[in-house]
């Protein structure tokens, strides 16, 4: 049976829900899932999601979708679709470009808006593995685990750790996780997402009304995520295979690594050949641009 709805852990399918004018009341309403009640958000104006470092040879940051909302909080919104090195150091860097943006000239006072970094990853970080928790929010805090500053959070959706039923949908949260973890096996719009912003989001999402060009380019997104997916799944066989001649805990660390390594490259070479930019390639993959260059 062919797809119905698009897939939303790829990048065309991920902005086409929430990165779009028409589709503003969808990450409004995704966003307030998870924020705390001081922070729901009426209105939200989508801003520029590139930033230039202030240094030459710093990193130039592309975000996913970014946005501020009517009240002056910002908002990263990521998707990630395979584990990265140094993915956390990575949300942290991209945070502090909200941060700054907000500084003022002359007499001020550095008061700031609240930044939210919310990440929706498709896979579990290691040090997860095994817990069935899957949204994590994460503050500064001090050695009584009190919160010290309450303006800087980051939320981590963890996928694969969502295993809710329909039944079990109890929460707008439930439900928005359920929709994108489901999205691509509905045939028809579950009853507990029978609701005028669901059926909107549905619509959204519906293939059949695609134009050409749209198509060509979510199929385009649809082939790197499988790319991405079938690394990923290359990485655990090499790490069941060293894990046997090596014993498994060594061997797994290994193979994870090899094969991580090799699949990617993979993936960056065809992405490459198939002309899509460095810089783009680099935010995917975590390879650096000039690494890219090179292949």
């Amino acid at each position: 049976m062919k797809d119905r709805y698009l897939n939303p852990f790829t990048d065309f399918g991920f902005k086409k829900l929430f990165g779009e004018e028409s589709q503003k009341s969808l990450l409004i309403d995704f966003l307030n899932a998870l924020l705390p009640e001081k922070h729901r958000i009426r209105d939200l104006q989508y801003t520029r999601n590139e930033y230039m470092s202030s240094s030459a040879t710093e990193r130039r940051a592309i975000m996913d979708i970014t946005c501020t909302s009517d009240t002056g909080e910002r908002f990263i919104v990521e998707l990630q679709k395979a584990k990265q090195n140094y993915f956390k150091e990575r949300s942290v860097y991209y945070s502090t470009f909200p941060i700054r943006e907000q500084g003022e000239r002359g007499n001020w006072n550095f008061e700031l808006a609240a930044v939210y970094c919310v990440g929706v990853l498709d896979f579990v970080f290691d040090e997860d593995k095994g817990s069935t928790e899957y949204l994590h929010t994460v503050q500064l805090k001090n050695q009584q685990n009190r919160v010290f500053y309450d303006k800087l959070t980051f939320v981590y959706l963890e996928m694969p750790n969502f295993t809710k039923t329909e039944a079990e949908l109890w929460t707008n949260t439930d439900k928005w996780l359920y929709f994108l973890k489901h999205l691509p096996d509905f045939q028809e719009i579950p009853a507990p997402l029978q609701s005028s912003l669901f059926e909107h989001a549905f619509h959204t999402a519906e293939l059949a009304q695609f134009n050409d060009a749209q198509r060509d380019s979510y199929e385009q997104s649809l082939k790197i995520y499988r790319d991405l997916k079938n690394t990923m799944d290359y990485a655990i066989e090499q790490a069941t295979i060293l894990g046997e001649a090596r014993g498994m805990e060594k061997g797994m660390e290994k193979g994870m690594e090899k094969g991580m390594e090799k699949g990617i490259l993979l993936v960056a070479k065809n992405m490459k050949q198939s002309g899509m930019p460095p810089t783009e390639i680099a935010k995917l993959t975590g390879l650096s641009e000039s690494s890219i260059i090179m292949l």
